[in-house]
């Protein structure tokens, strides 16, 4: 009788030592997610942050492809700020952001060749605290 009640400890502890390792491996990789796809996101950032500077430069010809880009800055950092609980990350993505409407109103209000510095840096910062 006391080995077998033994052998049942045993067991509820190897089990909830199982439960609680596969608890904190499954939080581990949703949180691995996470950061995952804040990386890609900054990356497909990254790339619409150089399509901006390139259409600003192209302002004179094709000035809806600005447009376009700061669009599609905005989508990805809307993707980046409802997947994430990171004070860093958001505070990234708003200052992003913040730079992309700055980028939008000197363009609506005519400047063609606005500075694309600020987003450029922003977009640097995001990169940085999604890898850290």
């Amino acid at each position: 009788m006391g080995a077998s009640r033994r052998r049942g400890r045993l067991a509820a502890v190897a089990t909830a030592v199982a439960t609680a390792a596969l608890t904190t491996a499954l939080t581990g990789c949703g949180t691995a997610r996470k950061a995952l796809d804040c990386v890609q996101t900054a990356d497909t950032i990254a790339d619409s942050v150089t399509d901006l500077q390139q259409a600003v430069e192209d302002a004179a010809h094709d000035p809806g492809r600005a447009d376009s880009a700061l669009d599609s800055i905005e989508a990805n950092l809307r993707r980046i700020g409802d997947t994430t609980d990171s004070t860093d990350v958001n505070k990234a993505v708003d200052d992003l952001d913040r730079a992309v409407g700055r980028i939008r109103t000197a363009l609506k209000n005519g400047d063609r060749t606005p500075d694309v510095g600020p987003v450029t840096d922003a977009a640097g910062e995001l990169t940085k605290v999604c890898t850290r």
